[in-house]
């Protein structure tokens, strides 16, 4: 379907103008960030521990979400074309919110090269297992699957990749020897290798049966919950205060701009069908992911500005998804 039927379709059912709409985006939003606060105040509460709210994350990277992806990606009828125009308008809107991100970074004062590095980072990652898988699919269901995890696949490691070569590019490591590392990485992360294993069982024809597809789905089942729940005890140990200024921009770069600049690709200068166009969007419009604080970790910079601004772009984003479901005509 081509740019203008997409942007046609937006138009003609844009829940901005009809408060039933307003309230079908609600309904959209409502379940996925009630559990990520209801898990907040519980983490709050004292009724979950770090140690709960570390071992759930560790249960949803290492078995849930990657159980979702194989069931996802072997169900039958799971098929689609992705052409080149799909990840240009989303890697390209990335491109410039990271641009912009490190350009702001660069220009105050106290931030060094790797820190604006990481500063345009969190600007561009989104937190897509935690709250994009769950939201997505729910807004878009058959239709946003396919594209969805396959966008996922290439993420993941496209993000981290320059992310890694950028910081380290002044390590003086010898490039083969980078890329052996980032390899080593992505072979230990358990959603890079599920989506490798989902595509080779889904190229080869092979569709689990019986007690293994019970088994399959009874993980992926709980995947979106244990996500929200422990996306949501985890805020409590990031603190909004360190730098609320620098928070705001890099929320309002991610949460915006980010998803602006591919709604504008995706929608207005390419073709694609719409869901495609729609799920690379709602994508885009995710909070900060997890990543950049674990980079920022690793390489022990900005670590307090980019966990400031995981927090304040995961509460902003009940208000800015929103305002996204509403552009998309998803209500």
């Amino acid at each position: 379907m081509g740019a203008k039927a997409g942007v046609g379709m937006l138009c003609a059912g844009c829940p901005a103008q009809s408060p039933a709409g307003f309230v079908n985006a609600l309904a959209i939003i409502a379940p996925i960030f009630g559990i990520v606060l209801i898990g907040w105040g519980a983490a709050l509460a004292g009724l979950l521990s770090d140690k709960v709210s570390d071992g759930l994350s560790e249960y949803v990277f290492a078995v849930a979400v990657p159980a979702l992806i194989i069931a996802t990606l072997t169900r039958p009828g799971m098929s689609g074309e992705v052409a080149w125009s799909y990840w240009i308008s989303y890697f390209g809107g990335a491109g410039l919110s990271w641009f912009v991100g490190t350009l702001i970074a660069r220009r105050r004062a106290g931030i060094e090269r790797r820190g604006a590095i990481l500063h345009g980072f969190a600007a561009s990652q989104s937190n897509t297992v935690f709250v994009g898988v769950p939201m997505i699919l729910q807004a878009y269901g058959e239709d946003g699957a396919f594209p969805l995890f396959m966008l996922l696949a290439v993420h993941l490691p496209l993000m981290m990749g320059c992310a890694t070569f950028l910081i380290e590019s002044d390590s003086g490591l010898p490039v083969l020897a980078r890329i052996r590392g980032l390899a080593l990485v992505l072979l230990k992360n358990p959603i890079f290798v599920s989506l490798l294993i989902g595509m080779a069982m889904k190229g080869t024809g092979i569709t689990p049966s019986g007690i293994p597809k019970s088994l399959i789905d009874a993980f992926a089942g709980t995947a979106s919950t244990c996500a929200l729940v422990a996306l949501g005890a985890g805020l409590k140990r990031y603190r909004v205060l360190f730098d609320l200024k620098g928070a705001l921009v890099i929320a309002c770069l991610k949460n915006l701009l980010h998803p602006l600049a591919v709604w504008v690709l995706a929608f207005h200068v390419f073709k694609m069908p719409t869901a495609y166009a729609g799920v690379a969007t709602l994508f885009a419009a995710m909070p900060v992911g997890i990543n950049a604080y674990l980079l920022a970790v690793r390489y022990r910079t900005e670590t307090g500005m980019v966990a400031a601004s995981v927090l304040v772009s995961t509460l902003l984003a009940p208000v800015t998804t929103l305002l996204w479901l509403m552009l998309l005509g998803r209500a």
